[in-house]
């Protein structure tokens, strides 16, 4: 124990500890150093992760516009269908009840039920051509002769055949 000195003055006192503090300074970077040495490995697995979720967000962005507009698209498909499925069964009931086929599209109704309904009732207004009266033959009272002769010119050509 010879070595011991006694601390007389404060800067004696300051150079004991500021050496005290250096080592302690010292052990404490090499144990940051020791234990966080992977640190910038870390950093740069963090910033990749980033980037990725940033790519990956992006992508999800772009598929919910594109699932919109299937959606969309499916919607208005699906539209079409149902008017060409009601167009068909509209014409189908016009044919059955004897409307003409440009009435067809005049039918209402939500179901087959109801849309044959209608056709029933605007049926029933629409006036079916009515059967000649007479022939439309000229019957001879005709003071032409040459009319006269066509006629029965026509009449021996219609026997013939």
């Amino acid at each position: 124990m010879s070595d011991f000195k006694i601390i007389e003055t404060q800067e004696q006192l300051d150079a004991i500890i500021g050496e005290r503090v250096k080592r302690a300074e010292r052990r404490a970077e090499e144990r940051a150093a020791e234990k966080y040495s992977d640190y910038e490995d870390l950093k740069t697995k963090a910033q990749t992760y980033e980037k990725q979720i940033a790519d990956l967000s992006e992508q999800i962005k772009g598929g919910e516009t594109k699932q919109a507009e299937f959606t969309k698209q499916i919607e208005e498909l699906t539209g079409k269908v149902h008017q060409y499925e009601t167009a068909s069964v509209k014409t189908k009931i016009a044919l059955e009840t004897g409307l003409p086929y440009q009435l067809a599209e005049k039918l209402t109704g939500d179901d087959e039920e109801a849309i044959r309904e209608d056709a029933k009732k605007l049926a029933e207004f629409v006036a079916k051509p009515a059967a000649p009266m007479g022939s439309m033959e000229p019957d001879g009272s005709n003071d032409n002769p040459k009319d006269v002769a066509l006629m029965n010119m026509a009449r021996q050509i219609g026997k013939e055949y």
